[in-house]
């Protein structure tokens, strides 16, 4: 399963059972009486964006997942960190109000992905999924790394 992938770096396979995972929960929560919605309108348009961004690249290059509310967490390798937050930028960027260094928690990667020239095909593809880029549909981007496995710490 998914431990497995993990510890064998599969990327492809541990995108794949996460995102099952996810639709999974969110297809129980919906199918509760009555339903809980714990996603939006935007949520959603994330999952698809992720779908068609993954077709595009002929893998999976992107995995999301939700917990119980609307707000996405998409994995990467670091080799495409940074395509993936330019494309994430383009969809949904900074409100008006805010310049990317504060609406982006990293300002070194905000300017990374800011400055990245995103493929014609991969927004061809994408812009398939019906979102027209729009300003305040997320309040903030979070760039984050996995840390380091668990740790045996002293005392003092």
């Amino acid at each position: 399963g998914i431990e497995k992938a993990f510890l064998e770096k599969d990327f492809e396979t541990f995108g794949q059972i996460t995102m099952k995972d996810s639709n999974q929960f969110h297809a129980v929560c919906m199918d509760t009486y009555p339903p809980i919605f714990y996603m939006n309108d935007i949520s959603r348009m994330v999952v698809r964006i992720v779908h068609a961004y993954n077709q595009w690249a002929g893998e999976i290059r992107a995995a999301y997942t939700f917990d119980a509310g609307p707000n996405a967490v998409l994995y990467t390798l670091d080799k495409y960190a940074i395509e993936v937050g330019a494309l994430m930028l383009h969809y949904f960027p900074a409100p008006t109000a805010q310049n990317g260094t504060s609406y982006i928690n990293k300002s070194d990667y905000a300017k990374e992905i800011e400055e990245y020239k995103l493929d014609p095909e991969l927004l061809a593809a994408t812009e398939k999924t019906g979102r027209t880029p729009a300003a305040g549909d997320v309040k903030m981007m979070y760039y984050t790394k996995s840390g380091p496995a668990p740790q045996v710490l002293s005392m003092e």
